[in-house]
């Protein structure tokens, strides 16, 4: 018998098949080595969604994106892409289950999406809408926990038993591991480090304070920083203003960063300051939580020791009791941009081997109440009223 129902979609026209089609003696079989089997990951943004199918040692089998629909003024829109790209790399793997890390706050239950800056997702029932289009388990947690569980398991954080993830992107995300667990706090929006107050009165922020870490040690803080100088017509800027031909709106990130990198004196200095930043706030984080590492991704974090050797210097200069306390370990990031994608499909692996165990149970106590012969079998219900958090 099959523990996954098999379901039609129509896509482009034609019929498609499942997601996951298996028999009786395969699925009995893979029991045992459930954990074992490829995932799907999807990394969701404001900007791009990324899938990929990721194995139990955390490669990358194959991967594809697609921009983020211009009308995700619909949360539907985003799910039909999500499960559209499922479907596709389905026709060529077998998918097991697929787990979703979104640029939001997701519940401590994590099967809601309380809030998403940049799609319209309030309050929204990701995991039961996509689970029921994809007939295979679904897990949805925030995209710094599952990039934070990536670097845990198969990159910068690997063997550390306290970890603290900071992603250093459009604003400042972070997660928090102890254990081999992730710590998502009693409501699930644990981490959001970007939002600490540094600056009492400072630079107000889109969440509607003033003074955020975000506003001082992100991509954001770095661009508005290298446009106001462009914009001043200042003699430091006038390489950057070459450049981009003297429009302004075209600084970005990448290209602050590969300045630096040719030795460019203020894109040098921003990115310092930019980590002078990012090591107050880590040593803030030290003193509250006190973990054995620090990792840093995100897409700042590709200038490498033009940010990260000024944040080791901060960090060594306003940590708590410094000289008198064992001090944790700065990395970067080893995963890159997929971190997040990886971490998700990983975390989806956990779910798919609760799922088999729990509907191993259900068919050995079937198994036991029909050799009784009894017709009516407690617990024997759907997949989707059993325990499916990892």
């Amino acid at each position: 018998m099959s523990t996954y129902r098999d379901f039609t979609l129509t896509h482009r026209g034609s019929a498609r098949g499942t997601v996951l089609r298996t028999v009786g003696t395969r699925e009995r079989r893979s029991l045992l080595t459930a954990p074992r089997v490829p995932t799907v990951g999807i990394d969701i943004g404001g900007t791009k969604v990324m899938a990929g199918v990721v194995d139990a040692d955390g490669v990358i089998l194959e991967k594809i994106r697609t921009e983020t629909p211009d009308k995700s003024k619909s949360p539907k829109v985003v799910e039909d892409t999500i499960v559209e790209l499922v479907l596709d790399l389905s026709d060529r793997h077998d998918v097991h289950a697929v787990g979703i890390g979104a640029a939001g706050w997701v519940d401590a239950d994590r099967s809601r999406v309380l809030f998403a800056p940049h799609l319209a997702w309030r309050d929204e029932p990701l995991r039961d809408a996509l689970q029921s289009r994809l007939a295979v388990p679904v897990m949805v947690d925030n995209d710094a926990n599952t990039a934070a569980w990536a670097e845990w398991r198969f990159g910068a954080g690997r063997g550390e038993d306290h970890l603290v993830m900071i992603t250093l992107g459009t604003g400042i995300g972070g997660a928090i591991l102890e254990g081999g667990q992730v710590k998502r706090g009693r409501y699930g929006v644990a981490g959001e480090f970007g939002h600490m107050q540094v600056v009492p009165g400072g630079h107000r922020c889109p969440c509607g304070n003033r003074g955020c870490w975000e506003q001082y040690s992100s991509g954001n803080a770095l661009v508005r920083e290298a446009r106001e100088l462009a914009a001043a017509d200042s003699p430091v800027a006038y390489n950057i203003i070459a450049k981009v031909g003297g429009n302004v709106s075209e600084i970005t990130g990448p290209l602050i960063t590969e300045l630096a990198r040719e030795g460019d004196a203020m894109c040098v200095e921003l990115l310092q300051d930019i980590g002078q930043w990012l090591g107050v706030g880590i040593a803030n984080l030290a003193a509250a939580l006190d973990p054995s590492c620090f990792v840093i991704g995100g897409g700042v974090s590709a200038a490498d020791d033009l940010l990260i050797g000024p944040a080791r210097d901060a960090f060594r200069r306003h940590l708590t009791g410094r000289g008198y306390r064992p001090e944790a370990r700065i990395a970067k990031a080893q995963l890159g941009p997929e971190a997040g994608m990886v971490g998700a499909a990983d975390l989806a692996r956990l779910v798919a081997r609760r799922f088999r165990r729990a509907t191993r149970r259900r068919v050995e106590r079937y198994e036991r109440y029909a050799r009784l012969g009894l017709r009516d079998v407690p617990g024997a219900t759907g997949p989707e009223e059993q325990d499916r958090q990892p």
